[in-house]
């Protein structure tokens, strides 16, 4: 076959290379090789799937007479974990004490650095170019060796830890993880010879929370290429912890010639190991033990250690107290205990001793809804009764009883609590207490060291809410718990609150970090299951030989929870009589009524604040712009708006926004130089306030392999959401992927113009200008979830502003000065540019334009007043036209017009002129008549000319004078007695007139 005349030549070239004599030694100087001298290899594969065994000297040139080549193994040939192939006998043979082996397989156990082989890399994932400082800064975040395992980073950038293996035949990989911050994203996945990865699902990790997991999948044959990739996301300046991965195992791959030494600390008592064992506490081994030696009584060691440690002198922060369970007199002894492991020494010069115990002290009495009856240990009251601690009490008639459970008195650890402590080394659990009961408080006790978890678990089987939960309710609220606690610390000291839902991954919902004060903090739980509520004390996270921190403490005072399933009362609450006798809650939407223990339906343009059967009357108004629903137990806004502004009413439609639409977007904003790290969805109406925006973890649904409950995927719905946002490109998924849903508006408050709402402020000054003259609309939202830098939830106002070039969803932006969309962690604020947030349009918003008048015909347009800022509603109306009057007819008329008051001014003025002779004419008469002599009267029928006659000669005037000037003379000289007074001019002769 041509296959095996190509192995044969090969043979026969290895084996004249290694005849060739060096430079200056002749043939004769060389002797016959020694096993020691040289090692079996086989060659390649060839087409039949055959092979040779060739001896290849560990120095070429420095002997001959080398083993003839004969044939090997099958290519498929393997040996079984604990054995190796025996070159010589091409055989297997059993691993011997003190060694291992995979068989197939490679084995990475040891981190001191990181193994040949591997090769780790960190990218940004910023995908614009310009930005090779911020690339550049990611140089040093990549994962780091840690004796036994290797640690993720957890900025921002994404590590990458990669090893090429090329496989025999079809094979696996295998190893142990910690992935306890789910603020990270966690991958492993494979490529093979044509870089295609695996499947889908087995890429996600999910997230630990009871130590190491093991992680399996399987290996095609050829070359493949493993990837451990995180990608860390701070929210809100929030560091998250590691992911941890140690044991890695490949199998597969070439024949194991030899078997590994057992590392220091470990030892493989028998042969044929495929593992090595740890050494026990104060035992240690080196490398390749078979067996651990003890150490000295005056050291100590740490199961795996490879070394023993002198024992340092006990102080008072090697032991702690505990109580006893009470005894049938009613009193608890007070105990005092070492600290396990025991590493200190009572012999040493100045070391403390264990203080005395078995004082007695009066038990405290039992937990609400726990009675004791004939000194037995406290029992819970049986259905229908309440207990304060002392006796068990029936409900009185038109009450019941309510369920939960309340801790305040720690004798004994409650049966659904179990506490332990988990190694902050190698995150194993110990199997040891970390909380211990003092009384009135319980408080984490000192472990093995300082930087250990000390962990409290409280489970509860479900919850039965006094009503249904319905969608259209403000709140989902089926139950909370409420606990008051204290940490008292010297250094940086960490509380964890942790809840789990189905007794699956527990998700991180608080932190507390430093000393904290007695304080009270409360989690609304919206999901009926199992449920797991943990506390994690961790007093520091840097490794540190000894205890020096155990006085820093955490305090747990008390546990409260409603509505648990099975739980028991401490109290009765007023409800709905019924005919059986029975209660029943009051619906959504009315309240008790304590006078009449009946029902009230709260009044329309309101709703029931609160949960509905709290029995106190919380019937609170709707916001503005909001409404009731039928059930006043929420107040909704389905986008149809009608807001008075400056005088004038404007309406609002939102078609588009009503109609079910969620905006979706990751913002066109910059955070740390990345623009796409969180993803908003957004939805401004609901009816009755069942559409809302929904926010989901794809990565923990990744996570769930077919077919299982995805109810551990993290869904968040609310008004406005916000999840972590990883582009496509850089996970390598056809989609992108999200993760840490976070609820920040899931109450809508009202919908107004002004500024403030509620006590949730929108600065204008956040974002530019609007249209002078339409104001923003500003919905008001808030959300229930609590945490401790918002104790009073989270807030978040979008101004919505009419754009009528951005149709449909617009776009979303979030202040400059605040690229994460909230400035305080606390208040979120959006702006939303949309042509549906334009108001309808009407005859406000338009104008007509008249034409010239052609041909007696006159055209009226109407436009839009510029600019057009409305949507929707009236239409422009249609052009019209008209019959106008021609210029003719108007010139026409004016000059008939104007003739006519021509002719009449002129009639006027003759009049005048007429009027003015008369009395001229009579004035010239009287003057002559006082020219007369003072002898001579006027006679009575004086021939003057008298009112209306006319002057038949014509009067020549000695003397003239002006008509004004007659005027005033007539004024001046008229007598007192009304007579006018003339002087008469006299001759100087003869006295008489002068004619």
């Amino acid at each position: 076959m041509a296959g095996t005349g190509t192995g044969i030549r090969w043979v026969l070239l290895m084996l004249w290379l290694t005849s060739i004599v060096s430079p200056g030694r002749t043939r004769e100087q060389l002797h016959v090789c020694k096993e020691s001298e040289y090692h079996y290899e086989y060659t390649a594969c060839d087409s039949s799937g055959s092979r040779w065994r060739v001896a290849v000297p560990h120095t070429p040139g420095l002997c001959t007479g080398l083993p003839d080549p004969v044939r090997g193994t099958e290519c498929s040939f393997s040996c079984k974990a604990g054995q190796f192939l025996d070159m010589q006998a091409q055989g297997c043979r059993l691993c011997a004490p003190g060694t291992y082996s995979l068989g197939t397989g490679v084995r990475f156990d040891e981190w001191d650095e990181v193994p040949h082989g591997f090769a780790t890399a960190a990218t940004n994932l910023e995908l614009e170019d310009g930005l090779g400082e911020a690339v550049e800064n990611c140089t040093a975040s990549t994962w780091v060796p840690l004796g036994d395992y290797v640690a993720s980073n957890t900025d921002e950038c994404t590590a990458t830890l990669m090893y090429a293996v090329n496989l025999k035949q079809s094979g696996s990989v295998s190893f142990e993880y910690i992935y306890p911050d789910s603020s990270i994203v966690f991958e492993f996945f494979v490529q093979n010879d044509q870089c295609q990865s695996s499947v889908e699902e087995s890429r996600w990790m999910r997230t630990t929370e009871k130590g190491w997991e093991f992680h399996s999948v399987e290996l095609s044959r050829g070359n493949n290429v493993l990837y451990w990739r995180t990608t860390a996301f701070s929210v809100w300046a929030k560091v998250p912890k590691p992911v941890l991965v140690r044991n890695i195992g490949i199998t597969g791959v070439a024949y194991t010639s030899e078997c590994f030494p057992c590392k220091p600390g470990t030892f493989a008592p028998n042969a044929g190991s495929s593992a090595c064992q740890l050494c026990p506490s104060d035992t240690f081994s080196g490398k390749g033990a078979t067996a651990c030696q003890p150490c000295p009584p005056d050291s100590y060691a740490e199961p795996g250690s490879a070394s023993c440690k002198p024992r340092p002198p006990c102080t008072d922060k090697d032991y702690f107290y505990t109580h006893t369970a009470c005894d049938a007199s009613g009193e608890t002894q007070l105990m005092y205990k070492w600290a396990e492991p025991k590493i200190c020494s009572e012999e040493l010069p100045q070391a403390a001793q264990l203080p005395p115990s078995g004082g007695k002290t009066k038990c405290p009495p039992c937990n609400p809804g726990y009675a004791t009856s004939n000194g037995t240990a406290c029992q819970p009251c049986p259905h229908g009764f309440y207990s304060n601690g002392s006796g068990c009490h029936s409900c009185p008639a038109g009450t019941e009883p309510v369920l939960g459970l309340e801790y305040k008195w720690w004798n004994v650890l409650p049966p659904n609590m179990e506490t332990t402590v988990l190694s902050g080394i190698n995150f194993e659990y110990k199997g040891m207490a970390g909380w211990e009961v003092a009384g009135d408080y319980i408080y984490t006790a000192a472990g093995a060291s300082d930087n250990d978890f000390m962990i409290l678990t409280l489970v509860v089987p479900g919850f039965s809410p006094p009503s249904p939960v319905l969608e259209d309710t403000e709140s989902r609220e089926v139950a909370r718990i409420t606990f008051v606690f204290e940490t008292i610390c010297s250094v940086s000291c960490e509380l964890y609150f942790m809840v789990g839902v189905n007794s699956r991954t527990n998700t991180p919902v608080e932190t507390w970090t430093g000393p904290k004060g007695k304080q009270s903090y409360t989690y609304v739980v919206e999901k009926n299951a199992t449920t797991s509520f943990t506390w994690a004390f961790q007093r520091t996270p840097y490794r540190e030989e000894g205890r020096r921190y155990t006085s820093d403490v955490a305090k747990l005072y008390s546990v409260n929870v409603t509505n648990v399933l099975g739980g028991v009362a401490s109290f009765c609450r007023r409800c709905v009589p019924e005919p059986t006798g029975t209660c029943a809650p009051c619906p959504p939407g009315n309240v008790l009524d304590r006078d009449s223990g009946t029902c009230r339906p709260c009044p329309p343009g309101t709703y029931l604040r609160g949960h509905p059967a709290d029995g106190t009357p919380a019937c609170h108004p709707c916001g503005p712009g909001t409404r009731s629903n039928q059930l006043r137990s929420l107040c909704y806004n389905n986008c149809s708006l009608a807001l008075v502004l400056r005088g004038h009413v404007l309406t609002y439609e939102f078609p588009g926004l009503g109609s079910g639409r969620t905006l979706a977007s990751a913002g066109s904003f910059s955070a740390k130089g990345r623009p796409y790290r969180h993803l908003y969805s957004l939805r401004l109406c609901g009816h009755q306030g069942r559409k809302m925006a929904t926010c989901s973890d794809n990565v923990t649904e990744a996570r769930l392999p077919a077919g299982r409950d995805r109810d551990t995927a993290r869904l968040v719905t609310s008004y406005v959401c916000q999840a972590i946002l990883v582009p496509a490109d850089v996970m390598g998924r056809k989609t992108a992927v999200t993760s840490q849903p976070v609820s920040l508006a899931d109450r809508l408050l009202g919908v107004t113009t002004g500024s403030s709402l509620d006590g949730v402020t929108s600065p204008p000054e956040l974002f530019p200008p609007g249209p002078p003259d339409l104001p923003d609309i500003i919905f008001f939202y808030r959300s229930n979830d609590m945490s401790q830098p918002c104790s009073s939830g989270r807030a978040t106002t979008v101004r919505l502003r009419c754009d009528p070039l951005l149709p449909g969803t617009g776009s979303l932006t979030v202040p400059s000065k605040c690229p994460e969309g909230t400035c305080d962690g606390c208040t979120f604020h959006f702006l939303w540019v949309t042509g549906e947030g334009c108001p309808r349009c009407s005859p406000a918003h338009y104008r007509p334009i008249v034409s010239a008048c052609v041909g007696g015909i006159q055209r009226t347009t109407f436009v839009w007043r510029e600019p057009r800022l409305c949507r929707g509603g009236q239409r422009l109306p249609a052009p019209r036209e008209g019959q106008c009057r021609s210029p003719e007819l108007w010139l026409k008329g004016g000059i008939a017009t104007g003739t006519a008051l021509a002719l009449l001014l002129a009639g006027v003025a003759t009049y005048f002129w007429r009027k003015n002779q008369r009395l001229e004419y009579k004035y010239s008469k009287l003057v002559m008549t006082a020219v007369a002599k003072d002898s001579e009267l006027v006679a009575p029928d004086s021939c003057a000319i008298m009112e209306g006659e006319d002057a038949e000669d014509d009067l020549v005037f000695a003397t003239k004078k002006s008509l004004f000037g007659k005027i005033k003379s007539l004024t001046s000289k008229r007598t007192p007695d009304g007579f006018d007074s003339v002087p008469l001019k006299t001759s100087s002769s003869s006295g008489g007139p002068e004619l």
